[in-house]
């Protein structure tokens, strides 16, 4: 089977996380991307998804991010990521701890064409966050 939909998403994890060039965000996504949170399902164009990464690397400047695919099918990949980044920012409300942290996504990403058209989201951020203050 081909892995070109999981090597898209371990090039945006790289290009867009890692290395923060979100310049290269319509490179990996369309412009009416659809995002399903656990509180929320919003439609971002290229700018909110500029914003939120943004947001990312001021509160976590030094985030390393690992990819592994699940699985790979016609239109879509699971997957996860693991995130590891000193808490440098205040973050949804969530003061500074200058503490390194870990945190996973589980993901399914569903693409049109070759652009992430869409994906379910879930993550471990907030708890970890919470953790990290209790020190």
């Amino acid at each position: 089977m081909s892995r070109l939909l999981a090597s898209k998403i371990e090039a945006a994890n790289s290009i867009l996380i890692a290395d923060g060039n979100l310049d290269a965000i319509a490179q990996f996504f369309t412009p009416d991307y659809v995002v399903h949170l656990t509180d929320e399902d919003a439609t971002w164009d290229h700018g909110a998804i500029r914003k939120v990464l943004g947001m990312y690397r001021r509160a976590f400047p030094d985030i390393r991010v690992e990819v592994e695919i699940l699985e790979e099918g016609k239109d879509r990949v699971a997957w996860q990521r693991t995130f590891r980044a000193t808490h440098k920012g205040s973050f949804k409300g969530f003061p500074a701890t200058g503490r390194p942290i870990v945190w996973r996504d589980m993901v399914v990403s569903r693409f049109w064409e070759d652009l992430i058209a869409e994906d379910w989201f879930i993550t471990d951020l907030a708890e970890r966050l919470l953790l990290a203050r209790k020190g």
